[in-house]
């Protein structure tokens, strides 16, 4: 794990911009890809500002529990569990989490980072499934700063976060809901950051 920049005062979270959501797999809508170019661009400004960027990736052994519920996918040591080139070529300036779940509050380490970063006013959220994982990321971790009395804002970017496309799922919608149920948490959606 790189050394955590304590005193940033902002961090980026780049949630499951790995190949088997974006290129290929089970799970993949290419057409997420369209973010990709938005989400390099926050990486590289934060990085150049001295912010803090966590990455993380989902990351499945192969019995995990989460295959009850969801196709194989993004397993551990497959191409799909590697985040998509634009964006990989910068983990040796991040920190990369693995998760093995819909939510990265409960990976190992990702608390660890919240607790020790105290100078913390603002975490932007971006990368996909706005309406999954990025939406299990944002609400908890409001409620969670919310819990403590900290004053640290949320914000995701619409133009930067994306959900899948699929005939019981229809990406228009799911975001939408996503961005409402966020809103109502407090959350601040932004259209650009």
């Amino acid at each position: 794990m790189k050394i955590i920049n304590l005193k940033a005062k902002k961090l980026l979270i780049v949630v499951d911009m790995v190949n088997g959501f974006v290129k290929k797999g089970n799970m993949a809508d290419p057409k997420i890809d369209h973010i990709t170019p938005e989400c390099e661009r926050l990486v590289k400004e934060f990085l150049e500002k001295g912010y803090q960027v966590v990455y993380i990736t989902d990351c499945h052994k192969e019995n995990c529990n989460e295959f009850f519920k969801f196709p194989v996918h993004c397993v551990e040591g497959t191409d799909e569990a590697e985040m998509v080139d634009a964006l990989k070529k910068y983990e040796d300036k991040v920190i990369v989490i693995k998760k093995n779940s819909t939510s990265a509050m409960f990976a190992p380490g990702f608390m660890d980072i919240i607790n020790q970063m105290t100078d913390l006013e603002e975490v932007v959220i971006i990368g996909c499934c706005t309406d999954i994982c990025v939406q299990n990321l944002a609400i908890p971790l409001a409620n969670y700063f919310d819990e403590g009395d900290r004053l640290v804002k949320i914000t995701v970017p619409v133009n930067a976060v994306e959900t899948y496309d699929a005939p019981y799922h229809p990406k228009d919608e799911y975001n939408e809901m996503a961005f409402k149920f966020m809103k109502q948490t407090g959350i601040n959606i932004v259209e650009r950051y």
